[in-house]
Formats: C-alpha cells, structure tokens, sequence
C-alpha cells in the first residue's frame, strides 16, 4: 500500500477543521469528493480514522498518528525547501482558548510578530489543544492543566487564584477573602454544562455542602464579568481575568489555583517554547 503526498495533504487539512464542509472549501473541493476520499484512505489502512460524537468529529488514535505523520512530512518538505529557497518558513502555529489569548499571551505574542515571525493562531479547549499538538497540528498549546499528560513536553506558565468577583453592593463585597461555604444559597453566574470549569466548580461545592443555583449560564470569562456587572449574581473566575472597578475580586481560599501549561511535542516544539515562557 502506498500512502502519495495528496493523501497526506488532504487528510491533514480534515484533522485540521475535523469538519468537511471547512475542510472542502479549504481543498477547493466537494463534501462528497472529501468523504470519498478520506472512506477511500480509511479502506487502505484497514482502520477507523475519525467517530462521530454527538456533532462533532474526533480523530481515532489512528487518525491522530495519522495526522502526526502528515503534518511532519509537510514540515520536512517544507524545510528541505526553504534551503534551496523554493518556499518560505511555514509559520509557527500555536492553540489556546479565548481566554488565554486575551488575558496571557498578547504581549508575547506582539513580541514574537514583532521580530518578523509569522505566527498562526488557533483557538481550541483543553482537550482539542492537546489532541493538536499530539497530531502536530499545532507546534505549541497553552491551556489550563490539573494534571500534565506524561506524553508531551508541559512548562508552567503561571498560576492563577481562583476568585470570587462581585458587585460592590453585594453581601459578600467587603470581604478580603471568602470560602465555598459563603456561597450558601446564592445563585451564581457559571459557565455551561460540561465546560470544565463548570465542572470543577460543581464538584467543589458539592463537596462542601453548599446549595446554590444558576443565575445564568455564559461561555467566556468576558460574558461571565458582565453579568456579574449587571447584578445578575456574582460568578467565580480565574483569577488572570480582568475587570472593571465596578467589579469586586475576592480570593476563594479552598479552591486550588488554575494553572496554565505551554505545551509541545518534539524538537521544533522545544525551540518555540522561549517564546511563551
């Protein structure tokens, strides 16, 4: 069985957007062609390369080695190339949420651009960033991090507390610090079901004891802040996420610091690192 460069180009860019319609445009061809060809490539390896999960495609671990192995002869070629001066660098390609892209990586990222580098940025959870750098779909990840997978190169990049942020006419707005315990009955403004900060939170106060409900649900630390703004309920966030003064920030004490990890693979990973941490 032979695998040729097209095969490996177009399945790279699928693993990429893990959506065919995307994947299609960017290829310049139809969805039913797309689907032919990766069931085409799927038949001649004799494995699964994709599964469906609810609306969203995830790679198998076939698909991930896959992946991993189109995207490194991409780089070969790319940089055996670049020596004879027939392609340019490709640019460093770097994942984050939202969240870190706002609070934590702007003044290195300006730094980086502003030598001259090329830098592309993708924007993923926990999850996805470390399924693209493991697929080398990314060279570099930043995320938030309980345990660091033993199977990829992680370098702390800080930690921060998380807090408690308020209206200043609220009950709990003059305190230095507080506990879960102090959230008693309140209804908080929280993240989504199944986000994992939503899902820490719940533990924790299940934990404790401590009855509360759902003033609202909100995606992103800028929605969750304005909410907290309106007086809809006060809402536990990292702690790198920035306010306004109408905004009270108070450190929860049993409630472990979030910490966040530049994460790589390989070689090329190592290199690109300085420029995070």
């Amino acid at each position: 069985m032979t695998l040729v460069a097209e095969d490996l180009r177009v399945f790279a860019v699928f693993a990429r957007h893990r959506n065919f319609t995307r994947a299609a445009v960017e290829l310049h061809v139809s969805q039913p062609a797309l689907h032919t060809r990766i069931r085409k490539l799927k038949e001649r390896l004799g494995h699964d390369l994709y599964v469906k999960r609810g609306r969203l495609l995830h790679l198998t671990d076939a698909g991930e080695r896959l992946a991993l192995f189109a995207n490194e002869e991409a780089d070969r070629a790319t940089d055996f190339l670049s020596t004879l001066g027939a392609a340019p660098p490709r640019p460093t390609v770097l994942m984050a949420g939202s969240g870190a892209y706002l609070y934590l990586l702007g003044e290195p990222i300006r730094r980086y651009v502003g030598k001259g580098r090329e830098l592309r940025l993708l924007t993923g959870d926990a999850t996805r960033t470390l399924e693209a750098v493991r697929e080398g779909t990314a060279d570099l990840g930043v995320t938030a991090l309980g345990v660091p997978p033993g199977d990829l190169d992680c370098e702390l990049l800080g930690q921060y507390p998380q807090t408690l942020i308020t209206r200043a006419d609220h009950r709990l707005a003059k305190r230095r610090t507080v506990r879960l315990k102090d959230l008693q009955d309140e209804a908080l403004v929280v993240p989504p079901k199944g986000r994992p900060h939503r899902e820490q939170l719940e533990r924790a106060l299940l934990d404790q004891g401590v009855r509360w409900s759902v003033a609202v649900e909100a995606e992103g630390w800028d929605l969750l802040v304005h909410f907290v703004r309106l007086g809809i309920g006060p809402a536990v966030v990292n702690g790198s996420v920035r306010t306004t003064g109408a905004v009270r920030r108070i450190p929860v004490k049993d409630l472990p610091p979030i910490r966040y990890y530049v994460v790589s693979r390989g070689e090329r990973g190592a290199e690109l690192r300085g420029m995070l941490v």
